[in-house]
């Protein structure tokens, strides 16, 4: 049985549930949360926030406002808002986000590209740690 991994409260529960026992290949869009669980291999394209399982697994580009890796994800990610590797996450790509945090546990080997809040993003600037 697969557990599912300790992390922050959403502000909205997941919109769509891909189960530990499921494997999708191909292309995803949604405006709201995802929960990854299972495994996925393709594209995805998330307007809110997209978690992956501890014992997940995304072979995908991802394009997504935030993104939380507990498990396992080997592909590219675009974050509008945030990325965060949690303790025992393996992330391998080039990530382009305002802003990342790193467990330590977490392995990521690929680059980071730090990108400027749009201007006048009160929100994103503050997150960023920029003034």
């Amino acid at each position: 049985m697969t557990n599912k991994p300790s992390l922050p409260p959403l502000s909205a529960p997941p919109e769509t549930v891909i189960g530990p026992t499921m494997r999708i290949e191909g292309s995803l869009q949604s405006t709201g949360n995802v929960d990854l669980y299972g495994e996925f291999q393709g594209e995805m394209e998330i307007q809110a926030r997209l978690v992956v399982g501890t014992d997940a697994k995304a072979v995908a580009n991802l394009k997504v406002a935030d993104l939380l890796i507990a498990g396992t994800v080997e592909g590219n990610v675009h974050a509008s808002e945030r990325v965060s590797l949690k303790a025992g996450a393996n992330l391998a790509g080039d990530v382009k986000t305002p802003g990342i945090v790193i467990e330590d546990g977490a392995f990521f080997k690929g680059g980071i590209d730090i990108l400027r809040p749009a201007a006048g993003d009160k929100q994103a600037i503050a997150r960023s740690g920029s003034a």
